[in-house]
């Protein structure tokens, strides 16, 4: 094996020092397929653990509810999850829509009744308040987030009107429940969905204004391993009784974390192009060698040299290739995403996308892959250039030496 490689190294090589042109134009694609995946896949995975991050900072881990739309002996529930080693913490609560309004301007949201002793157990909405003031008046407390904020035109400790669509009935219809707000803080998540849609307040407050007397929606569950909240909530189902049934966070979100792996998986696909490319650069210049080098081969051949020997001369010179251009690509991939991560040259506008550089995430089985398909592609580029090579007949070449 020695043999052969030295001998493809030699090939690799130009008359002069260094190697030829033809080798460095096929490392260099090689290279800069394998830095290209790098960088774009660990900005995904940034993006995805981003806002992974920000979707368990607002909603819990798992939801446990009720068929019948409410649970009515929710504190028996909460006495059952306490003794569930998996289960860090648990908050009831209440969600219902409703029309928030100031003034003349109004909005659709959802309206979530809380306690916040146990809410801030499970979820991180109240670390994520940063304007908020005293309530020294009779009004029920209100926090909301900051794009509804703006939308209203309102400031910590401003009125608002929450409507309720579900009213009584009187000699007009139906007539609307209203109640009045006084906004104690605004909260800044980083997920418009979140900011603009949300609206928190006390858990007595919103049985009432619901009328789910003693009822809450559901109870919220933090889990102590959020990767395996799938069997937690089967075995939670399971061992409550058939009316409850119990929903984790990636369930929640299923349509958007899958859309973010199919674009994930689609930029892979797109970008290992590159490195095909550099294949047939490979192909080419392995081509171009064993036309060059049909005398050196003959010779080889004459002394012995088998057609196994001829064919791992040409295969040792594409995996030196795919070596070296995965080194320098896995080499500078890692350096310019440590470079994105560190200082903003990619620069957001944080109204839009609520980051104001690029979220970076090096993962070491991505780059593994990555690694390894280029690898792969470099081996497979010299199938053909190898077998051609194995099938010259030195005695035509020697002929007319």
């Amino acid at each position: 094996m020695k043999l052969p490689f030295y001998i493809a190294l030699r090939y690799l090589k130009s008359k002069k020092r260094g190697f030829s042109f033809g080798t460095i134009i096929s490392i260099s694609g090689v290279a800069l397929g394998v830095m290209a995946l790098i960088v774009v896949i660990s900005v995904i995975s940034g993006f995805h653990e981003d806002l992974q991050k920000k979707i368990l900072g607002t909603q819990a881990h798992a939801v446990v509810l009720n068929y019948s739309g409410g649970i009515e002996n929710y504190r028996a529930v909460m006495d059952f999850l306490s003794k569930k080693q998996e289960i860090e913490a648990y908050s009831p609560f209440v969600m219902g829509q409703v029309l928030i309004s100031s003034g003349k301007r109004a909005h659709g949201v959802y309206l979530r009744g809380i306690i916040p002793d146990y809410d801030m157990k499970t979820t991180e909405v109240f670390k994520h308040v940063k304007y908020k003031y005293q309530n020294h008046t009779d009004l029920p407390w209100i926090i909301i987030g900051k794009e509804l904020a703006n939308l209203l035109g309102v400031l910590p400790g401003d009125t608002i009107t929450i409507i309720s669509p579900m009213g009584s009935i009187g000699p007009l219809g139906i007539i609307p429940k209203v109640k009045k707000f006084i906004v104690t803080g605004i909260f800044e998540i980083g997920m418009y969905e979140y900011d603009m849609n949300l609206a928190i307040t006390d858990l007595s407050i919103a049985q009432d204004f619901f009328e789910y007397g003693d009822k809450v929606t559901g109870i919220q569950l933090k889990l102590k391993d959020v990767y395996k909240a799938d069997k937690i909530c089967q075995r939670v189902a399971r061992e409550l009784d058939g009316e409850f049934y119990c929903k984790d966070w990636m369930q929640m979100n299923r349509n958007l974390f899958s859309a973010l792996k199919l674009e994930k998986f689609t930029m892979f696909l797109i970008l290992i192009l590159i490195v095909l490319v550099a294949s047939f650069n490979i192909i080419s210049m392995l081509m171009i060698n064993v036309t060059e080098k049909q005398r050196e081969i003959a010779i080889l051949k004459s002394m012995g040299a088998t057609d196994s020997f001829i064919k791992w001369i040409f295969v040792c010179q594409g995996l030196i290739i795919g070596l070296i251009g995965t080194f320098i690509g896995l080499t500078g991939g890692i350096f310019l995403c440590e470079i994105v991560k560190s200082y903003e040259i990619v620069k957001l506008p944080a109204d839009v996308y609520y980051l104001s550089k690029l979220p970076v995430k090096i993962k070491i089985f991505d780059v593994m892959v990555i690694c390894a398909c280029a690898l792969f592609i470099s081996l497979i580029s010299t199938v053909y250039p190898a077998h051609r090579a194995s099938k010259i007949n030195p005695v035509e070449i020697l002929r007319y030496e």
